[in-house]
């Protein structure tokens, strides 16, 4: 019953937050920086979720935060996400290998 209940309730807040902006912003939104504010929103939150996630992703601090120092690298060089994925996993992998 405790798991339905959590199930519900989880429902109608994804459906408030969904339907929320809709029953709101009823006409085009002209304002650049709401724009803005509302297109960086997602990027926003995932970041925040993922980030703190990534130093504890393996067994060593000092190996996630080098795999991290790879991925940043292969995105300030402009590669795509995958290769970054991949040259992170890779480093990490190899890095905890060796400790």
């Amino acid at each position: 019953m405790k798991l339905i209940s959590l199930m519900a309730v989880m429902a109608v807040v994804t459906y408030v937050i969904r339907a929320l902006p809709i029953t709101i912003f009823r006409k085009e939104i002209k304002s650049k920086w709401l724009k803005s504010f509302l297109y960086y929103i997602p990027y926003a939150v995932l970041g925040a979720m993922t980030f703190p996630a990534i130093f504890f992703s393996t067994g060593s601090v000092l190996s996630a935060s080098l795999g991290l120092i790879g991925a940043l690298l292969m995105a300030f060089f402009d590669k795509g996400l995958m290769p970054a994925a991949v040259v992170s996993v890779i480093i990490a992998y190899i890095c905890g290998f060796f400790m």
